[in-house]
């Protein structure tokens, strides 16, 4: 995964690093277009916070963070203390000290947010896990509902598979996956988007045929 920002569709960037506190790669994504960042860490190369203003010339700061889920506010302290970005949390999720630290704004299920995201609930896993629905770019932004590549098995074309977290991280395995699937059946049918775009094991263009699968064989 790339550790300096990189375009992967016209104005939206992604980039991994790892995360300060549970030591593993995590995924972030910045939308050049509004200036919005989703569960923003500090990239580790190209620059770091300074990478920002070379990328935009001063013009198109980051301007907001979205966290799609309580946990993740990440390193969004830094981008704040240097841009002045607001932050929008799931009102879910407003209990979670850091992102009251944060001055978060809350935000409910169908709120449209900074960047014409719109919120999808997804929950199960947790009552404040959302996804983002990224109508100009075709693609659909998850918190911890979907992963990529944790199972370790391949597609036929060789890219790795969505999944779920492991059952060790959940409460009741088969209620949360039920759960999940649910959820991810109802986004499915209520959005038109290509691309999915995991907080952990980064995007898969072209993935909604991937999820698609993952929903159908799981529901049988």
């Amino acid at each position: 995964m790339p550790h300096t920002p990189e375009e992967i569709l016209a104005g939206v960037w992604h980039w991994s690093a790892p995360h300060p506190k549970i030591r593993v790669e995590v995924d972030s994504y910045w939308l050049a277009r509004s200036g919005v960042l989703i569960d923003p860490l500090v990239p580790v190369q190209g620059g770091g916070l300074e990478w920002f203003d070379e990328r935009s010339g001063g013009a198109a700061s980051p301007t907001a963070i979205v966290l799609s889920n309580r946990l993740h506010s990440r390193e969004s302290a830094r981008f704040l203390a240097r841009f002045g970005c607001g932050v929008h949390a799931p009102a879910s999720g407003m209990h979670q000290p850091e992102v009251r630290a944060l001055g978060a704004l809350p935000y409910e299920p169908g709120s449209v947010l900074p960047g014409e995201l719109v919120a999808w609930e997804i929950g199960s896993l947790c009552p404040d896990d959302m996804a983002l629905a990224d109508a100009e770019a075709g693609a659909v932004y998850f918190a911890d509902g979907v992963v990529l590549g944790w199972s370790g098995g391949r597609r036929g074309d060789g890219e790795p598979e969505l999944g779920f977290v492991p059952d060790g991280l959940m409460d009741d395995p088969p209620g949360t996956k039920r759960g999940l699937l649910a959820a991810l059946a109802t986004l499915l049918e209520g959005v038109e988007f290509e691309h999915v775009m995991c907080a952990h094991g980064g995007p898969l263009l072209g993935g909604r045929s991937s999820l698609e699968e993952l929903v159908r064989v799981g529901l049988r």
